[in-house]
């Protein structure tokens, strides 16, 4: 019987090392480096299916009209409404809203596309319960709480939907790999395979994924280099304003600033942002118009 072999990967910043070690030599960071094992390729032989290039003035295109998710400040961000096919990137703090956010969103389209909601840190009824908060009944939204990425393309596949949630790509895990859901290994592989069932099957796809300490999208910087769209939710956890900036855009401007105030029933967009950004300061102060 061959002998497993193994590689040292950062669960940080994606790095791989010959060695376990402390600390990372690349990232800086401590106790982040775990051992996992190097996967063997299961196909006997090479694909032929190549495909021929073809000019670029003989592709046919036809302009599709984007989705809009009623949200006006997260259809500015996204540079006029969702692109389908794409796959977009959704990072910010545990806590911030990312999911509320998500959750206000399905909640929209549905009420004319199907929309298909996958969460793996919540059950359905935790959903639910959330949803009723939101004022979320009627509509062709799914729910579902797989995390199994081969479960997750057969049921998209299966239904159609338009619009896909994950929630969140680090519990989302494939058997096939040994290591464990959240890993570098796991991320990359089940982004890979999102990005090509959108591009396949046409639904666009969210991605929610959550951010380190330091204010980076846990797991390796290769994720943010696959998707279409990347998206950070931002503010203080005890502040109820909420900011959303594009910090890349393959279908839009990345200038545009979305803000947003959390209260008992979700986000709610902030119309006059002038007024939130000079609420704290003070009224008849010299210089002052």
């Amino acid at each position: 019987m061959l002998k497993q072999k193994t590689r040292f990967v950062c669960q940080q910043c994606g790095s791989v090392a010959p060695k376990w070690m402390g600390r990372c030599p690349e990232c800086g960071n401590w106790n982040c480096i775990v051992e996992e094992v190097i996967q063997r390729s299961t196909t006997s032989s090479i694909s032929i299916d190549l495909k021929k290039p073809c000019l670029i003035n003989e592709i046919t295109y036809f302009e599709e009209e984007r989705i809009l998710t009623s949200i006006k400040e997260l259809d500015r961000v996204l540079g006029g409404g969702i692109v389908p096919g794409s796959l977009i990137l959704v990072g910010g703090d545990p806590g911030i809203g990312k999911s509320t956010l998500m959750l206000q969103a399905c909640g929209n389209l549905s009420k004319s596309r199907k929309t298909l909601y996958i969460s793996g840190e919540e059950s359905e009824k935790q959903i639910k319960l959330r949803a009723k908060r939101l004022d979320i009944e009627d509509g062709l939204l799914y729910i579902s709480t797989q995390n199994d990425i081969s479960l997750i393309e057969e049921s998209v596949k299966n239904m159609a939907p338009e619009i896909v949630v994950i929630d969140s790509i680090q519990t989302v895990y494939s058997p096939n790999l040994e290591s464990g859901p959240g890993s570098v290994s796991q991320i990359r592989e089940s982004t890979v395979r999102l990005m090509r069932l959108s591009k396949e099957a046409g639904p666009a796809i969210f991605i929610v994924g959550h951010v380190t300490k330091e204010g980076n999208l846990a797991g390796p910087r290769l994720l943010e280099h696959m998707v279409d769209c990347v998206l950070y939710f931002e503010g203080e956890r005890y502040n109820s304003y909420r900011l959303l900036r594009a910090v890349k855009n393959r279908f839009g401007s990345t200038n545009e600033i979305g803000i947003f105030e959390m209260r008992d029933k979700g986000l709610k967009e902030v119309e006059n942002p002038s007024r939130y950004l000079l609420s704290g300061k003070a009224q008849n102060t010299a210089g002052s118009a």
